[in-house]
């Protein structure tokens, strides 16, 4: 018989020593069962010191608790005293005890204790649960392969697999390199008959998810008979980080109309995919279910719901959740900062930043970009320069690529192409393509094709399939009217078969979205829409014909005969459909071209009619003739 003796306060557990009472074990030994079910890992291993302290014996039932417990707590010399425990008290050989040993070890990240314990006893080796321990510990681990060799070891020595041996290989196969490994077993799951476990099938969807493989993963999901909420969380965390918004959208519609309720997890997914689609309405829907389920305290769904509001045009709704938060994290404020940025309101974002800093809060890494990207589409050329400044010297972050690019796009924009080709040289990290992107895009502005030409040969041999950079090069030969160049790009394109992406816009009318392509013919409603534009651009032609051309005859060539494009047709069906004085929002997948931006400028001084547009990159409102950037995107 031993008995422990305890150090006040201290974390280590000394040798066994004799006992001076044997007293019964079972009372403590429920006590530490519910207390590790409980999750009450201190109290247990304080409760198994007073055990031992009282003169009582440990036994088989004891251990797999304490050993829990220290696992747990990441209390690695504890856990080698306890060993050392289960060892003179003679029940190292019962397979649970050596189970949570194995698993202890994992945790620990010694997997080589782990691996000995296995290889002691050579019962061990005849039991599933052992095996199905060390595998879990070796992709805990990341030794995928390990696992796998001890897999197929078990298979020779005549071990059936069971669910939980699967669900311990599968968890390790989350990375496109494993991803072969992952589709034999999930063969093996349907030779063994465990695909119809719903923690297995759950584990192959969150593995086909995380590899990328998200049609892999839907056919899974659709083959599917039971779904609970962990399918429907993975399928559509799955689609939203593929940027796949509108399967996200689908699928929420989808879950609706089953048992299951959603979590914030879900929540947090749907209010991402809202905000990237413009989908205000579905967005509201989510946040009175928040309310519904009383998740309005949980801060990443405000967050989620003010980055929404913003991204959907809806600044003062945006604002006012922002100010009704009890606490504001710097993700709240990053939120309610890049909203104001990406609507041109540079000054007030600015304004907020500086407010977060008074409050107490430390900025990151993160709201730096919004703040320099605030800064950058209202032509806060100093400001942002301060920014980029304080950030490494006074709040000792290290500025990476994403600071850079806003900074080259910020020195850009204002035309100021020697400075920012000298940043990129001197920059402390390697160029990215959004740097030389942005240095592009500046060229573009400034029509400097010298400069454009170098920064394009940089960009594609780091992004060689973003068609964006050979439309944005071919845009720049087309204003210098160079037709050399433009065959040159397109060449390119054919040789390496890129295709660029079809511009599109929508507009919501009355519950329902419109979709329209350039040249789009589909639409029920496309004969008053086109009469409307023919009508929209002879008013037009008129009006800046008659207007003092201060921007040069090339602009009217561009604004006489330019084509259809989305958003004119949006613009146009808006029109149609909306009350007198209403305001009309687009939403573009692309960057709005020049013609189409002074299109819309003119409209709304010849309609009195205001319109929001949302391309690729920020918020464009239309007034009076003007626009929110000043001709500044």
């Amino acid at each position: 018989m031993f008995q422990q003796r305890v150090e006040p306060g201290s974390n280590e557990l000394l040798p066994l020593q004799p006992a001076r009472v044997a007293n019964a074990t079972t009372p403590w030994n429920s006590r530490l069962r519910e207390l590790a079910r409980e999750r009450q890992f201190p109290q247990a291993l304080t409760l198994y010191r007073h055990m031992l302290r009282h003169g009582c014996f440990p036994n088989t039932f004891t251990f797999p608790f304490v050993l829990k417990s220290c696992a747990t707590l990441l209390l690695p010399l504890m856990g080698s005293q306890l060993h050392g425990h289960v060892v003179k008290t003679g029940c190292e050989p019962d397979p649970y005890i050596r189970t949570s040993l194995i698993s202890m070890y994992s945790k620990f990240s010694m997997v080589h204790n782990a691996r000995k314990v296995f290889d002691e006893n050579d019962q061990g080796k005849n039991l599933t649960i052992c095996y199905n321990a060390l595998i879990s510990g070796y992709t805990f681990n990341s030794k995928i392969l390990d696992a796998v060799v001890l897999f197929c070891r078990m298979r020779e020595v005549g071990l059936s697999a069971n669910s939980v041996t699967l669900l311990g290989l599968i968890s390790g196969c989350t990375i496109p390199i494993h991803l072969d490994m992952g589709m034999s077993l999930h063969g093996c799951s349907i030779k063994f008959g465990l695909d119809s476990y719903l923690s297995v099938a759950n584990c192959l969807l969150t593995m086909y998810v995380k590899c990328g493989e998200v049609q892999l993963a839907r056919e899974l999901f659709d083959s599917m008979r039971e779904k609970d909420l962990i399918t429907w969380n993975a399928m559509i965390s799955g689609y939203a980080q593929n940027g796949l918004a509108g399967h996200v959208l689908e699928l929420y519609r989808e879950l609706k109309l089953t048992k299951v309720r959603p979590d914030p997890v879900t929540l947090l997914g749907v209010l991402s995919s809202s905000a990237n689609l413009g989908a205000q309405n579905i967005g509201r829907e989510v946040e009175r279910q928040i309310e519904a389920c009383g998740f309005r305290s949980n801060p990443f769904l405000t967050n989620a719901l003010i980055n929404m509001y913003a991204r959907c045009g809806n600044l003062v709704k945006a604002r006012e959740i922002f100010d009704c938060m009890a606490e504001k994290s710097v993700i709240s404020w990053t939120a309610m900062i890049g909203g104001y940025g990406i609507h041109g309101h540079g000054e007030i974002a600015v304004n907020l930043f500086d407010e977060m800093i008074k409050s107490g809060i430390r900025p990151d890494r993160t709201v730096f970009v919004s703040v320099l990207s605030a800064c950058s589409h209202a032509g806060l050329t100093n400001r942002g320069l301060e920014y980029f400044e304080a950030m490494e010297k006074k709040y000792d972050l290290q500025p990476g690529p994403e600071h850079y690019s806003c900074l080259v796009d910020l020195l850009g924009r204002a035309g100021r192409l020697k400075e920012a080709m000298e940043l990129i040289n001197s920059m402390k990290v390697k160029p990215d393509g959004a740097v030389w992107g942005a240095f592009l895009g500046a060229c573009k502005i400034h029509k400097n094709v010298e400069l454009a030409e170098l920064a394009f040969e940089r960009v594609i041999e780091l992004e060689p399939t973003n068609i964006g950079y050979y439309v944005l090069l071919s845009n720049i030969y087309s204003d210098a009217e160079n037709l050399e160049g433009i065959l040159k790009v397109r060449v390119m394109m054919r040789e390496r078969k890129l295709r660029k992406e079809p511009g599109y816009s929508y507009v919501a009318c009355k519950g329902k979205v419109h979709l329209f392509y350039s040249g789009d013919r589909s639409h029920p409603q496309i004969e008053k829409i086109h009469r409307m534009l023919d009508e929209l651009e002879n008013l037009v032609r008129e009006t800046y014909q008659s207007a003092e051309k201060h921007q040069g005859r090339r602009n009217e060539e561009l604004l006489i005969g330019t084509g259809i494009h989305s958003e004119k047709l949006a613009i146009a069906f808006g029109l149609l459909n909306s009350e007198p004085g209403t305001e009309i929002t687009v939403m573009k997948n692309l960057r709005v071209c020049l013609d189409c931006h002074l299109f819309i400028k003119l409209v709304s001084k010849i309609v009195n009619r205001q319109f929001v547009v949302r391309d690729a990159t920020r918020f464009h409102h239309f007034s009076d003739g003007v626009c929110s950037c000043k001709d500044y995107w």
